[in-house]
């Protein structure tokens, strides 16, 4: 469970300028249908955004292998991610 200092970490990374250049935070669903952050992006939302677990440690992404199925959001934020992580090199 993350404590406030950790929220305000986490939207204080967002809000800055170079926060494009570091990997997105992975999200899951709550209980009471929430987004709250994850520890790691599971298995399948790296295979439907078309990374591999050895591209994923290269780049840095976390990975939760025990976690189950994908979310919609972590899928596109991999792909926006990728894009724009293409572009620099």
């Amino acid at each position: 469970m993350w404590i406030r200092r950790d929220w305000d970490d986490f939207f204080n990374r967002i809000r800055k300028r170079g926060a494009a250049a570091q990997p997105p935070r992975p999200v899951n669903r709550s209980a009471r249908n929430r987004l709250v952050p994850a520890e790691g992006y599971s298995l399948s939302e790296l295979n439907d955004a078309g990374i591999s677990l050895e591209q994923a440690e290269i780049i840095g992404l976390p990975v939760d292998a025990g976690r189950l199925g994908s979310e919609k959001a972590n899928v596109t934020a991999l792909q926006m991610f990728l894009r724009a992580s293409r572009s620099r090199y």
